[in-house]
């Protein structure tokens, strides 16, 4: 949530303010600098859980090659338009990301700025996430590994997508190896 005081902060700052405002007791650990290749290990390690809240295929991509190398389960949300989905990739217990989407999408993908994201979609898929997250965390319940729940806000309608581990996924199938994407590979 941002708010006017936030104008002219940077979005991590803005987003340490607005966690810190509803419970002081929670520690953030702000990264304000850009995940790549070289530090994507060293920013995403340790936790019990990631949440991608990215807007780029080429950081989720990244986002879900460093998971899979750590072993943490990734709780992904996309929007576009007024079409949302939420899905888990675990590589350990089911798929990872590019099993669902093996290659980037050709050419260039428009942007939320170019088309448009209906104003209360982001604020429905992000607590999908968050409640994602804590299945993960607490158990005792199914989370979406191994399936992508697609919202169509509009529409009002919800589609469960399977989604199979790829067994030549480059990143999490029998044989991974570099992704054939990544120039610094």
């Amino acid at each position: 949530r941002h708010t006017m005081p936030d104008v002219g902060l940077a979005k991590v700052e803005a987003a340490r303010r607005a966690v810190k405002a509803l419970n002081p007791d929670v520690e953030v650990v702000a990264h304000r600098e850009a995940l790549t290749s070289r530090n994507a290990l060293e920013v995403l390690g340790g936790w019990d859980v990631v949440i991608d809240g990215t807007d780029n295929f080429p950081t989720r991509y990244l986002v879900n090659d460093a998971c899979v190398m750590l072993g943490t389960p990734l709780v992904h949300g996309a929007v576009f338009r007024s079409d949302g989905q939420v899905a888990v990739f675990d590589a350990r217990r089911g798929p990872c990301y590019r099993c669902l989407h093996p290659d980037p999408p050709p050419g260039r993908a428009p942007s939320c700025a170019e088309v448009g994201v209906l104003g209360v979609l982001p604020g429905i898929i992000g607590p999908m996430q968050a409640a994602e997250a804590l299945k993960l965390v607490i158990g005792g319940a199914r989370p979406l590994i191994g399936r992508v729940l697609v919202l169509d806000v509009w529409g009002g309608a919800a589609t469960e997508l399977p989604v199979r581990k790829n067994p030549a996924c480059p990143t999490c199938g029998a044989r991974p190896g570099p992704d054939p994407a990544d120039p610094t590979a």
